[in-house]
């Protein structure tokens, strides 16, 4: 990932910017720490006001859409209420599942416990689809496609920790489970969550064009994945 900020950007017109957003990064201020760098901080003084439309995890890397004005964060705002839109992560989690595609329904409550997680709550929880498809497997390590169908907060990491296949790195959902990979720690870059934001699609908010953002992995994540033999070194 480039350091200048100018080069996490996919997309930039009057309306619209889209970036692939660097894992360690937040996309709004945090609670504790209201003035450390999040995404806004980084971007307007770059690219002038920007609207928050939606949001990646902070140590969460991938396609990131920004509104660059009101009418355009309506629009988006809309699109992701309707789920119009299309977003598809890759995950490494720890665990072999029996399954190569798996559609999870679980219903979802934000903020539901002490640790503020979100949690399975048949009774209060809202609906949460989450698809997955295995795309490798690697000694106890599972590299997947999950693809949301809706947007919950913390969705596929609540979906993942509920089957058995906490996301490498997310101690919070995942506890001891989830820890990297010994063959990781020493990687750069390894205290993140191997979560990656690889591909969202939407209609322009004002043309209506139909578009396709794409990020790969970056490389402090790739040496990761090759650690565990999911990648090749």
């Amino acid at each position: 990932m480039p350091a200048d900020p100018a080069g996490w950007v996919l997309w930039c017109d009057a309306q619209l910017l889209v970036i692939d957003k660097p894992a360690g990064l937040p996309t709004l201020p945090d609670g504790y720490h209201k003035e450390a760098p999040h995404v806004k901080s980084v971007l307007e003084p770059l690219y002038g006001r920007l609207w928050i439309v939606h949001r990646l995890d902070k140590e969460t890397s991938g396609v990131l859409a920004l509104a660059r004005s009101a009418e355009a964060h309506r629009s988006l705002n809309t699109q992701f209420e309707q789920h119009t839109t299309e977003k598809i992560y890759h995950a490494l989690v720890r665990g072999d599942p029996p399954w190569g595609t798996f559609s999870i329904r679980l219903p979802l409550r934000a903020n539901g416990d002490r640790r503020h997680r979100t949690v399975i709550d048949p009774l209060q929880g809202k609906p949460a689809v989450t698809h997955l498809q295995v795309l490798r497997r690697s000694a106890g390590w599972t590299w997947l496609e999950a693809k949301p169908e809706t947007g919950r907060t913390h969705q596929i990491r609540a979906h993942l920790a509920a089957l058995g296949l906490p996301l490498a790195g997310d101690a919070l959902y995942g506890g001891k489970a989830a820890h990297m990979p010994d063959e990781a720690l020493s990687v750069p870059g390894a205290a993140r969550l191997c979560l990656h934001a690889w591909r969202l699609v939407l209609d322009h908010p004002v043309t209506a064009e139909r578009l396709t953002f794409s990020a790969p992995e970056p490389a402090g994540l790739l040496r990761i994945l090759a650690s565990v033999g999911i990648v090749d070194r």
